[in-house]
Formats: C-alpha cells, sequence, structure tokens
C-alpha cells in the first residue's frame, strides 16, 4: 500500500510540477491541498506529499494565511541554476573518465542507446535521466553524487521541457553520443568540456527554453478564461 501511495505522489509531484513551470499554475497562485485533491480524485496524503517535495525544491512557500504559494523563478534565476548543473555534471564526467570501471562504461553506453530514434520528449526525458545518472555513478565520488541528483531533481521541471523544443530531441542525442566517446576514451577535459556545454542553456537555446514556457503560460491562462 505504501509504495502505492508513493507512486502516487511522484506522479502528482510531475504533473504539479509540470503545471507550474509551463504557467497553469503561475506565480503566487495559492495551491489548496483540499482542492487539489478533489480535482485530482485523491486523498489529501498523497498531495501533501507532492507540495512537501515541491517545498523542498523551492517551487512553492508556505506563507501565513495564504498557505502553499507558487514561487517566481526569474529567467536569471533558472540561467544560474543550469550554470551549477553544467559544473556539476562537468566534475562527474571528468571524473568519469578517469575513474569508471568497464561496468560503468557499459553502463553509460547503454543508457545512450536506449534514447536512440526515440521521438517522445517525455520517454526521452526518462532516459536521458538514466544517462546522466550513470555518469554521476561513474565518477565514484558519493558526496559529489548526492550534490549532482539534488541539483538535477531541482532543475528537473525545466530539463524536461526544454526536450520539447524543436529539433532538440535530436541534437541532445548527438550531444550524448560527443560525451560517451570523450568518457570511452578517457579524455577527461574533453568530456568535462562537452557536457557542459551540453548541460549549460546558453544563447538561443535558453531563449527557446523561456518562450516555451511563457507560450505554454498564454495557452494556460487562455484555457482557464475560456472556460470561465
Amino acid at each position: 500500500m505504501e509504495q502505492i501511495t508513493n507512486r502516487l505522489s511522484a506522479k502528482l509531484l510531475e504533473t504539479i510540477e509540470e503545471r507550474i513551470v509551463t504557467g497553469e499554475y503561475p506565480a503566487g497562485a495559492s495551491l489548496d491541498e483540499v482542492r487539489l485533491a478533489e480535482a485530482f480524485g485523491v486523498s489529501r496524503t498523497p498531495i501533501r506529499e507532492a507540495l512537501i517535495q515541491l517545498s523542498v525544491m523551492n517551487m512553492i512557500e508556505k506563507r501565513p494565511r495564504k498557505g502553499w504559494v507558487v514561487t517566481e523563478i526569474s529567467p536569471a534565476r533558472l540561467c544560474e541554476m543550469f550554470e551549477l548543473m553544467a559544473e556539476l555534471e562537468a566534475i562527474c564526467a571528468r571524473l568519469a573518465a578517469r575513474r569508471a570501471t568497464l561496468f560503468q562504461q557499459q553502463q553509460i553506453k547503454a543508457a545512450h542507446e536506449a534514447c536512440r530514434n526515440i521521438k517522445d520528449a517525455d520517454t526521452y526525458f526518462r532516459l536521458n535521466e538514466t544517462f546522466h545518472q550513470a555518469i554521476y555513478e561513474a565518477s565514484r565520488n558519493e558526496f559529489l553524487i548526492e550534490e549532482a541528483l539534488a541539483v538535477a531533481r531541482r532543475v528537473r521541471p525545466y530539463r524536461r521541457l526544454q526536450l520539447r523544443v524543436r529539433e532538440r530531441l535530436k541534437t541532445s542525442f548527438a550531444e550524448h553520443e560527443a560525451i560517451v566517446n570523450a568518457i570511452l576514451a578517457g579524455d577527461s577535459a574533453l568530456a568535462e568540456e562537452t557536457i557542459r556545454s551540453h548541460v549549460l542553456v546558453q544563447g538561443q537555446r535558453f531563449a527557446d527554453l523561456v518562450a516555451s514556457i511563457e507560450e505554454n503560460g498564454r495557452q494556460a491562462q487562455s484555457s482557464v478564461a475560456h472556460v470561465n
């Protein structure tokens, strides 16, 4: 029963965080446990667990007399988050190129191949997480792995959204190929640089991500207005 509750809570977490990122639940919006439970047709327990996780991720915060409220994340803050993620993954890749066992190298390669020819962005995203986590593990630095996983969880919804940008899946897979080749070749400097460039949202990619968030927000608001 506990496993079912945990799976439900994880699914609710993913759904709510995506609605926050896409603007359906905009900054400043109140997230009421009772109303959310009614809307999703579940008890308050998994809703409460999902909201607690969102607060840990700083996507929502508790305010006096208002309860849970969606936190505003500026483009500048979002850029800072990806900068940190890029640096942590750069360290992981550098160490993986030096320390990965043969089994860990095979895991990285297999995770990469699993992403080949995937057309659905959400399916690709889940396989993409496995790929990146395989690189974390191959660093063989437990503290670094913990920190990378923590930041990855924080940027997770935005990473998922950027994969929906046109042609991003194809480009992402090609970037993975370069990362894998560098790690398998033991080229720590190249592995570090390729994964940093892959993770860092900059220039046109960052503009595309922000535009995607804004467009989803407009669509969500339009949908609400239409219903009203």
